[in-house]
C-alpha cells in the first residue's frame, strides 16, 4: 500500500466515558509517530461541530496535556448526537456529505478517526462508502466507545469497565448503609443505572457481591428480560424476610411482557427520537410500597457513573488507549471501513489485544447480555457473566490530586483556520 501523505482529524460522539480520552490519547501519540501524518487536528462537538469546520491543532497542545487525558472523563473535544441520516433525512444528509468532503478536500484530511458508539459507527461507515464514491482517499476508522458494552464482535468497549467498577462500588456501600438502618420494618432501595436495550451496565453491579449470595444487590433487573411484577415482589418479601432489606439494581431500560418501557416518559425524546428514561427505578418503588406496604427510597446514578474517573479501571483505560494507537497503525498500514476490536487473548490471567472488523458488521447493531449468563429466574447474572466482567475493573488509575481533589486535562484548544463559507 502507498504511503499516503496528509492531515489527521479525530473526534469524538455520543456519551461520554471515563476513558474516551484515553482512545484520544492513544489515536494523537501513535499519530506523532507517523511522518505521513502532517497535521493533527481534532473536530470539536463530533460530527456536528465538525461540519461546521470548528476545529482545533494538537500541535499546539503540550505533551504532558495529551498524557493527563489518560485519566481524565468525558470528551475532552466535545461530542454530539447528531447522525448523517439518509434514511430519514435524505437531503440534509446529501448536504452534510458534501460540506465535509469540502472540508475534507480544504484541510487535506487523509485520515480521519471517530471514537463512539452505534450511531457513530454508522456514521463512520457512511463516510468510508461516501470517499469511494467520490474517489477521494481518506482512511476511516472507528474506535469503540459506550459505557453500554452493546456494540458486537469486540470483547467490550471501552468505558464499560470503568462504569461497573463505579456502579459495583456504588452499590455496596449504598448496601452498608442501608443495611446498618435495617430493623424489623423492613426496607428496600432502588438503584437505577443506564442502559436503554442492554443491560450490561445493570448486570455489572453484580461484582459487588464478591461472591456472598447476601450482599447486595438482591435482585438485578435487565432489560432484555420481560419485568414480572408477581415474581419480583415475591423475591422482594423473601429477601425481606430474611436480611431486613433488600438492594435493587434496575436498568433504565426495564420492559414489561409487552415490550414497553416502564420508565419512558412519551412526552420528551431524545435526539434520535427515543422516549426519555428516567423513572424505572420510579415506578418499581410505587409498586413495592404499594403491593408491600415497604419503606423504599430510590437512588439514580445518572451521569456520575459514565465520568467517574477517580474510580475508573486501569484495564479499561490501558485497553482504551491501545484501541486509539490501533486505529493509527492500522491506517497507515492502509486500511480502512473498519473499527478497532478489544480480542480477550487470554483467560488466566487475562489479557487484551486488537484487531480489526468491518463496519459493515457493526454500525446499528446491538450486542445483548446472553440470556444464559442470568439466573433461571432472571434475577441475577450467573458465574458466567462474573467470569467475563471481572477482569474488565482489575486496576486502578492513577489520578494527580491538588488541594485534595483530582486534576484533570484541559485543552488549550488553538483552533485551525477556517476557509470555507459557513454552512448552511
Amino acid at each position: 500500500m502507498a504511503e499516503l501523505l496528509g492531515n489527521l482529524l479525530v473526534a469524538q460522539s455520543g456519551g461520554p466515558t471515563a476513558v474516551i480520552n484515553a482512545s484520544l490519547a492513544g489515536v494523537v501519540t501513535e499519530a506523532g509517530k507517523h511522518e505521513c501524518i502532517e497535521e493533527i487536528y481534532g473536530g470539536l462537538n463530533g460530527i456536528l461541530g465538525t461540519l461546521n469546520e470548528e476545529m482545533i491543532d494538537f500541535n499546539d497542545e503540550k505533551a504532558s496535556t495529551i498524557r493527563a487525558l489518560r485519566h481524565t472523563p468525558a470528551a475532552a473535544l466535545g461530542t454530539c448526537r447528531y447522525k448523517i441520516n439518509f434514511d430519514k433525512k435524505p437531503e440534509q444528509a446529501a448536504k452534510d456529505m458534501d460540506r465535509l468532503f469540502q472540508l475534507f478536500e480544504a484541510h487535506n484530511i487523509r485520515y480521519f478517526f471517530y471514537l463512539g458508539g452505534n450511531d457513530s459507527q454508522d456514521t463512520a461507515n457512511k463516510i468510508h462508502n461516501e470517499s469511494a464514491k467520490r474517489g477521494f482517499e481518506v482512511r476511516v476508522i472507528g474506535v469503540p466507545k459506550t459505557i453500554d458494552n452493546d456494540l458486537p464482535v469486540t470483547d467490550h468497549c471501552p468505558g464499560y469497565g470503568s462504569v461497573i467498577k463505579y456502579n459495583a462500588t456504588t452499590v455496596a456501600e449504598i448496601g452498608l448503609d442501608v443495611g446498618a438502618m435495617a430493623t424489623d420494618d423492613g426496607s428496600c432501595c432502588i438503584v437505577e443505572v443506564m442502559g436503554r436495550a442492554a443491560g450490561w451496565i445493570a448486570a455489572g453491579t453484580v461484582l459487588a457481591k464478591q461472591g456472598v449470595a447476601a450482599n447486595p444487590p438482591h435482585i438485578i433487573l435487565l432489560p432484555e428480560i420481560a419485568f414480572n411484577e408477581a415474581a419480583f415482589l415475591a423475591k422482594v418479601k423473601e429477601t425481606v424476610a430474611t436480611l431486613k432489606y433488600c438492594i435493587v439494581v434496575v436498568g433504565e431500560g426495564l420492559k414489561n411482557a409487552k415490550g414497553e418501557e416502564i420508565g419512558a416518559d412519551k412526552t420528551r425524546v431524545d435526539a434520535f427520537g427515543h422516549a426519555v428514561l428516567s423513572g424505572a427505578a420510579d415506578k418499581l418503588a410505587e409498586i413495592v410500597q404499594g403491593k408491600l406496604n415497604l419503606k423504599t427510597r430510590t437512588v439514580k446514578l445518572g451521569y456520575a457513573q459514565r465520568c467517574a474517573a477517580h474510580l475508573a479501571s486501569k484495564t479499561d483505560a490501558d485497553t482504551a488507549f491501545a484501541a486509539g494507537e490501533a486505529a493509527v497503525r492500522a491506517a497507515v498500514d492502509g486500511s480502512s471501513g473498519f473499527m478497532v476490536k478489544i480480542v480477550r487473548r487470554n483467560t488466566s490471567p487475562v489479557s487484551f489485544t486488537t484487531d480489526l472488523e468491518d463496519l459493515n458488521n457493526i454500525a446499528n447493531v446491538e450486542h445483548f447480555v446472553p440470556r444464559d449468563w442470568v439466573s433461571e429466574d432472571g434475577f441475577m447474572p450467573n458465574e458466567k457473566f462474573v467470569a467475563y466482567a471481572a477482569p474488565l475493573i482489575e486496576g486502578e488509575v492513577i489520578v494527580p490530586y491538588k488541594n485534595g481533589l483530582p486534576q484533570y486535562a484541559v485543552l488549550e484548544k488553538s483552533p485551525v483556520d477556517k476557509v470555507l463559507a459557513p454552512r448552511a
